[in-house]
């Protein structure tokens, strides 16, 4: 667990675990011998890299970004992707019930970043995992999942978000919004039409959840994107948009799928290389979490 405080709000790293992606998938165009002196892979090829959740506490909410693959997968998929169901163990073990959160944010749909929406319970039925939360999503997000479209539809499973929507917790965004006093949302397209960053701010101080923008500290040069992502140009200008930004004002960057260094500050050095800059460890409070899968999981 990695927490820290943003001026009046305390940020905290939540977990569901690690799991597996292909390294080419992760990165695109780039030559192997490049992407892999930063993130090495497996003999098949597969990266083990993280599912990060962000949990923020504020005066008057506590708030869920992104809600890593839950425990509804399909048996084929697990075992494609070694999912290790965490989150509610780890949530526990943070100091967090699910009761406690009034707001969960999804960046985008795909089921390694909303599968802990909801659960499934023993008798099979699905149910909300955030009993009390509002669900925050884009509308146009939720349009494309319902499209099923061949070149993504593995992404998308419905149980995470279609289930919010018929219980009326879901609240669906048409582009940039407020959701509480210094806790925004702002769309950065590329991996999705619709993708949406969380931008966060307290006294004077900012931190942004970037989602799949920048997955991993390892995907800092602007090209260097997913192939995944559905508009690799648009990818890349969403990106050093970011930086214009984000770089001269030292916003705390959340890298949702680095297994190593969840949050940096990212920087430029004099030859014009970006480096992610360690949040120095007296800000950033590192303790031990179980490992052993949620009784939800199980």
């Amino acid at each position: 667990m990695h927490r820290t405080t943003l001026g009046d709000f305390e940020l905290t790293i939540i977990s569901d675990g690690l799991y597996y992606l292909d390294g080419g998938a992760m990165f695109g165009v780039v030559p192997k011998p490049l992407w892999e002196q930063k993130l090495p892979a497996d003999a098949r090829n597969r990266l083990h890299v993280a599912m990060n959740s962000l949990a923020i506490r504020t005066a008057d909410h506590t708030i869920l970004v992104d809600t890593g693959a839950g425990n509804k997968l399909p048996e084929k998929m697990r075992r494609i992707y070694g999912t290790e169901e965490r989150l509610l163990t780890n949530l526990d073990a943070a100091g967090f019930a699910p009761d406690d959160f009034d707001i969960v944010i999804n960046t985008h749909l795909h089921f390694d970043h909303c599968g802990w929406n909801t659960v499934r319970r023993s008798d099979g039925a699905i149910a909300p995992t955030f009993p009390r939360a509002r669900y925050y999503y884009q509308r146009g997000e939720l349009v494309h999942a319902h499209r099923q479209h061949e070149r993504d539809r593995v992404s998308y499973l419905t149980e995470n978000y279609d289930p919010l929507v018929s219980s009326g917790q879901a609240i669906l965004l048409s582009g940039a919004a407020p959701i509480v006093p210094g806790i925004r949302v702002e769309l950065f397209p590329g991996h999705t039409e619709f993708h949406q960053a969380v931008l966060i701010e307290s006294q004077n101080k900012k931190a942004a959840y970037v989602g799949d923008l920048i997955p991993t500290s390892a995907h800092l040069h602007p090209t260097w994107v997913m192939g995944y992502d559905l508009s690799p140009i648009d990818s890349i200008d969403n990106r050093n948009r970011y930086y214009r930004e984000a770089i001269p004002e030292r916003w705390l960057t959340v890298f949702t799928h680095d297994p190593a260094t969840p949050w940096a500050y990212i920087s430029r050095d004099p030859a014009g290389r970006y480096f992610a800059e360690p949040v120095p460890e007296s800000a950033d409070q590192i303790s031990r979490i179980s490992t052993t899968p949620s009784a939800a999981a199980r």
